[in-house]
């Protein structure tokens, strides 16, 4: 009886628990709640802290807006005519304002039928072509052999001066390259790299092949190329490690005395703290450093390190969010032909292009 009536206060005592009213919500719900710009009927959200934020996003579209101003108004006072190729000692560094203000830059822009703006990927592309211009690469017979290369006019252009070219890119199966792709970012097949404003059919398909390659794993039969390039892809490797090792084994592809050009993401901004393990990363200061140290010690040559990241207008202006893929699809189509910046927030983080320029160690 004793242990009838225990129950029974227990069942009692269990059922008359009141359960709460709602779900219990996380903070970051609640958060994410909080800074919405409409609440529950379309009416705007007022609390303390959307009053702070909800007006960033029109602070951020006007400073955006400033800078993409002032990079047209300093390239509308860019000379213009002819101009040639000529050597002026690249450094390993990186892009700058006083770069894209060159001759130099100026004329691979010009041989690429590509128009001079303020922005980081034009140097990229300017600085790769430099590079491998002043250290012999660029005249026919040579070899070179492309990483990661998406739809890039490189290969077209190395081919119309009668270079042999191997494209290279994530396999179209590997799931990594679905973002790529979507992005115009990856070598869908050969006819990707081809630009007939560059080159003709005929030269083109004589002289590139294209071969699905992971830069975590470049296979040990693509070998004894006179040069190799890669343009802001090895910081999408999975680590700041897998990055660093990939500019090691890149010289592996390369006959003695061959060039290897890279450039990749620059956290210019911090001495320690960084983003590693993710699917982009940022290299530090000191990972050119280390890089540079150990390639020396191993007798290649590398082109001084130069560090600095200018001081004029548009390398002081860092490009804020939101970026085109993050605007609604009418505005990007819009506004994307002024995007201009040398440097921009990547995940908080101020970040702009580097690049380094190796010479192998000769036989």
């Amino acid at each position: 009886m004793q242990a009838i009536l225990h129950d029974r206060v227990v069942m009692s005592a269990s059922t008359s628990k009141k359960k709460p009213p709602f779900p219990e919500i996380s903070f970051e719900d609640r958060l994410k709640a909080a800074v919405q710009l409409i609440g529950p009927h379309e009416q705007p959200n007022i609390n303390a802290l959307s009053e702070i934020v909800r007006n960033l996003p029109g602070i951020c579209f006007s400073v955006k807006n400033m800078g993409y101003e002032l990079a047209r108004s300093l390239a509308a006072g860019l000379p213009a005519g002819k101009t040639s190729a000529r050597h002026v000692g690249l450094k390993s560094k990186a892009s700058t304002q006083a770069d894209l203000e060159s001759d130099w830059a100026r004329h691979w822009c010009n041989e690429l039928g590509m128009r001079l703006i303020f922005h980081r990927k034009v140097w990229e592309l300017a600085y790769a072509m430099q590079a491998i211009y002043e250290n012999g690469m660029m005249v026919p017979g040579k070899r070179g052999v492309g990483f990661g290369c998406g739809e890039e006019a490189l290969p077209s252009y190395f081919a119309a001066k009668g270079v042999d070219i191997l494209v290279t890119d994530l396999a179209p199966d590997d799931a990594r390259a679905s973002g790529w792709a979507n992005t115009a970012q990856h070598t869908k097949g050969p006819d990707s790299a081809f630009h007939p404003h560059l080159v003709d059919r005929k030269t083109f398909d004589e002289k590139v092949r294209l071969r699905y390659v992971d830069m975590n794993d470049i296979p040990s039969d693509v070998r004894d190329y006179d040069f190799c390039w890669s343009i802001c892809a090895l910081e999408h490797l999975g680590t700041i490690e897998n990055g660093l090792n990939f500019i090691e084994r890149s010289l592996d592809v390369l006959k003695p005395g061959g060039l290897a050009i890279h450039t990749t993401e620059y956290n210019f901004a911090h001495d320690d703290l960084t983003i590693d393990n993710w699917g982009t990363v940022l290299f530090l200061r000191k990972h050119f450093q280390q890089v540079y140290a150990r390639l020396t010690a191993l007798g290649h040559q590398c082109a001084p390190l130069d560090l600095s990241v200018g001081n004029k207008p548009m390398d002081r202006f860092i490009d804020v969010p939101p970026y085109a893929h993050q605007m609604s699809a009418a505005l990007a189509e819009e506004w994307n032909e002024s995007v201009a910046h040398m440097k921009l927030l990547v995940d908080g983080f101020p970040a702009t292009c580097f690049g380094i320029i190796i010479r192998k160690v000769g036989s």
